[in-house]
């Protein structure tokens, strides 16, 4: 099993997000990537629904051998992984966003939360805000056709811009100084935000931590490849137009596949 891959899955190329900072933390571990990109955005589905998709993913990385199972997807954690845990002898890892360390830095107790409408409404999510936000003021903003333009390969569009300066008026007009992003995808708009925001501003995203966490579970249950030869491969399945995928992670300058897969 120490040989076998980290599994990842998301609804779509964000996760990639996650998986970079898995893949530089444990260089020699094989991983694994689903992009869900046919059923994207999972945000603005029924909770059922997203329990469905995030079984089916998980089937399809254990098929593919998958020691342990990165849910890198923000809504698919609030929604689904207490039943994917209860259902699959396997563990899991998963992603929520980081409210905690920006509740607890912040200075002018004003923080903002740009977040898919499945995250925000979980009941995880509302747990977590309310463990620690008390005595804050917190902006939540849903990020509404923001994954598809991603997912389109349409980051630096004018699209973007416009999408952008819509959904962000009700952030800029406050004086937080921290931004949490609450979706796998969105780490790949920093650039762009930090364009629209000013310069104090922190934006943090839950990539960092949710490597450390998989790389604890595996140690912790004796699954960590201890052989240091040799990279770790890196294998990228899209059951959709394989491109956009190809063209995220192809800046790493690193031979990965990129295949195509029905799943």
């Amino acid at each position: 099993m120490n040989k076998n891959s980290i599994g990842i899955f998301d609804s779509g190329i964000g996760g990639t997000s996650i998986w970079r900072e898995i893949h530089e933390l444990l260089p020699f571990e094989d991983t694994v990537y689903l992009a869900d990109s046919f059923n994207a955005p999972y945000g603005i589905k029924t909770r059922e629904e997203i329990i469905e998709l995030s079984r089916k993913n998980t089937i399809k990385l254990l098929e593919l051998g998958a020691k342990i199972i990165v849910v890198a997807c923000n809504t698919a954690t609030t929604n689904a992984i207490n039943e994917l845990r209860n259902e699959f002898d396997v563990s899991f890892i998963g992603i929520e966003p980081a409210i905690k360390p920006a509740a607890l830095q912040s200075r002018t107790k004003n923080i903002g939360i740009l977040a898919t409408k499945g995250t925000l409404s979980s009941s995880l999510f509302t747990k977590t805000s309310d463990l620690y936000t008390q005595g804050l003021k917190v902006i939540e903003v849903e990020g509404n056709g923001l994954v598809e333009l991603i997912e389109a390969g349409k980051i630096y569009s004018t699209e973007m811009d416009l999408l952008l300066d819509q959904l962000l008026a009700p952030l800029i007009s406050q004086p937080i100084d921290y931004l949490v992003l609450g979706c796998s995808h969105y780490p790949y708009l920093i650039p762009r935000l930090k364009e629209k925001f000013h310069p104090a501003l922190s934006i943090i995203d839950s990539g960092e931590a949710v490597a450390r966490q998989t790389k604890a579970i595996l140690e912790k249950e004796n699954l960590l490849n201890t052989d240091f030869q040799q990279k770790g491969t890196c294998t990228f399945y899209t059951n959709y137009d394989p491109y956009i995928l190809k063209n995220i992670i192809k800046r790493d300058n690193e031979d990965f596949q990129v295949k195509r897969l029905d799943f």
